[in-house]
């Protein structure tokens, strides 16, 4: 299937690894690659613009998603933990950002986990059908649309408008 991906979409995957790396993350999920998308300029920052989303506000709740590792603030909070008081508390006693460090690892292969490994399969099946011969990063984005995962739920919460969104993609598939 890689062979498909164009220059463009390969950079996304790669930017997506970054993104997890610098994170700590433990393994790439959609939201690293809704993060590669729409950090640049590009056909998936432009439709999601396009679709009434607030591209920063988007970008920003998905990079503190990521930054804490998986961490739910909320659920945290309701047994009685403060995140950002353990936070505060690990950069006094080991130094600034000592929680994400704690779960970054040491270099090597980050995995895909199963939805951001369905958005690459979904960007796939897209190109097939807008009869496309590569895959686009705006195909990955329709993937990321479709595909059940942090990064669409990420854009559920921020009130994009999926049909939307998926209706600027394919324009700017059209385009391109």
């Amino acid at each position: 299937m890689f062979e498909r991906f164009t220059k463009q979409a390969r950079a996304v995957v790669t930017d997506a690894q970054v993104v997890a790396r610098d994170a700590a993350s433990r393994s790439i999920d959609t939201r690293h690659l809704l993060i590669s998308l729409v950090q640049g300029p590009g056909p998936a920052r432009r439709a999601l613009g396009a679709a009434g989303g607030d591209v920063e506000a988007i970008l920003a709740q998905a990079r503190a998603d990521v930054r804490t590792g998986g961490l739910d603030g909320d659920a945290l909070a309701g047994i009685g933990i403060d995140l950002d008081a353990v936070r505060r508390q690990a950069d006094e006693v080991f130094g600034a950002g000592a929680l994400e460090r704690a779960g970054r690892r040491s270099g090597g292969h980050i995995p895909f986990t199963p939805d951001a490994k369905k958005t690459l399969e979904l960007a796939l099946r897209e190109a097939i059908r807008l009869k496309d011969r590569g895959i686009h990063s705006v195909h990955l984005m329709l993937g990321l649309v479709l595909a059940e995962g942090p990064g669409r739920a990420l854009l559920e919460r921020a009130g994009v408008n999926l049909d939307a969104l998926r209706t600027a993609l394919e324009e700017q598939s059209d385009a391109a």
